[in-house]
């Protein structure tokens, strides 16, 4: 089959590779008919997560059809059944499991031993996503082997279009979380730092779940556009001064609501901040670029809240946590535990609150995969988002 497959840093190419196969009794194979390339498949393309090794497969937002069922998730699935691949796998049994928290499922690392060294403890086992999290293949490709697929899928209706379907795997979910986590009340401004993909979601999300104001921060005109139509008010940070903005917004309380959409490789702009992450990465004395989190920490009202979806990998230096502390505010984090919310996202799609197709700008094949990393990386041809059809 073809798949796009890691070979190293900004090196991502369209090979082909064996047919997966069912390695244990809970697996099932699909047959993509969609997937995607996510923002952060970019941390893995500029190569800012460690344990990637070359021949690995990309990707973790995947849906298609069941062709090939293990004896131990029959019953589960059949072949035939049209599934959405959340990009976390997970067991279904164990305690975490048990009480939602998905995205840290006690079993289905297989890795766990170094995820454990590096975080005191393992998290859940990810699709393409380093060795550290399991070293299992992508969906980037033409067929997928699903482990624990029995509670690994999200079952989805005939008769929807997958570019609607599709994103329940990721980042419709993680926008979601991002703005469940912060407890949204009718009368919070709730201010999103990065209009990618993820924070295109999490507008719609904090929209939907009521916000009085919701304030969209980014550099790109045509994401602040989309997220100007999306009903968000657009801070473009090479114009104005995002503090200055976010008090004049707030009649100068700051927003209630903090929500990072940005992550480990925020833009390095004029501030004396980033270009300091920009030194200090570059001398391996850093592995994150926090100036996002500074800022919503600054900017936050007392006793707010910071939500953060974008996705850190190691150490970060020089974050204000006499802020922190002393306003009282709270930090909400994670990985998403998508099958906690596909349900009721589900059902939104169904009835039409949402069609999560509207932030695809691209449509191409495998073969085309690899360059669009660099499309999408670089923010070309106004790529927001990218689907693969293999």
């Amino acid at each position: 089959m073809k798949a796009l497959v890691w070979h190293g840093t900004t090196d991502i190419r369209c090979d082909s590779v064996p047919d997966p196969e069912i390695e244990q009794p809970r697996d099932a194979i699909i047959k993509v008919t969609s997937c995607a390339i996510c923002g952060s498949d970019l941390h893995l393309y500029n190569h800012f997560m460690p344990g990637m090794k070359s021949g690995d497969i990309m990707g973790h937002e995947t849906m298609g059809e069941v062709v090939e069922v293990g004896s131990e998730a029959k019953g589960k699935l059949k072949v035939g059944d049209r599934v959405v691949i959340p990009f976390t796998i997970i067991c279904g049994e164990c305690e975490q499991c048990k009480r939602g928290n998905f995205s840290v499922c006690e079993r289905t690392n297989r890795n766990g031993h170094i995820a454990a060294k590096a975080f005191g403890h393992t998290t859940a086992g990810l699709f393409g996503y380093t060795h550290l999290t399991g070293g299992y293949a992508g969906g980037q490709a033409e067929y997928l082997r699903v482990p624990f697929a029995d509670a690994t899928h999200i079952k989805v209706p005939n008769g929807i279009p997958d570019e609607k379907l599709l994103f329940l795997s990721d980042i419709f979910p993680t926008g979601w979380q991002a703005a469940v986590q912060c407890d949204i009340q009718p009368t919070d401004t709730v201010a999103i730092w990065g209009c990618g993909p993820v924070g295109q979601m999490t507008i719609r999300s904090a929209i939907l779940l009521g916000a009085k104001q919701v304030i969209a921060i980014d550099r790109i005109p045509e994401r602040l556009a989309m997220a100007g139509a999306g009903g968000a008010i657009t801070i473009n940070i090479d114009e104005d001064s995002v503090i200055e903005r976010l008090n004049e917004l707030t009649n100068g309380k700051g927003p209630e609501k903090c929500i990072d959409a940005v992550g480990m490789e925020a833009h390095a702009t004029a501030t004396i901040d980033s270009m300091y992450d920009r030194v200090k990465q570059a001398t391996m004395m850093e592995t994150d670029r926090p100036h996002v989190l500074r800022e919503m920490a600054y900017v936050c009202r007392p006793a707010g809240t910071l939500s953060i979806p974008g996705v850190y990998g190691g150490l970060l230096d020089k974050i204000p946590f006499g802020a922190i502390m002393n306003k009282g505010l709270t930090i909400r984090t994670g990985q998403t535990h998508v099958n906690r919310w596909s349900d009721d996202l589900l059902r939104r799609i169904e009835k039409g609150q949402i069609d999560p197709s509207f932030v695809i700008t691209h449509t191409v094949s495998l073969d085309e995969g690899p360059d669009m990393y660099k499309v999408f990386r670089d923010k070309q041809d106004g790529c927001i988002k990218v689907v693969i059809k293999p």
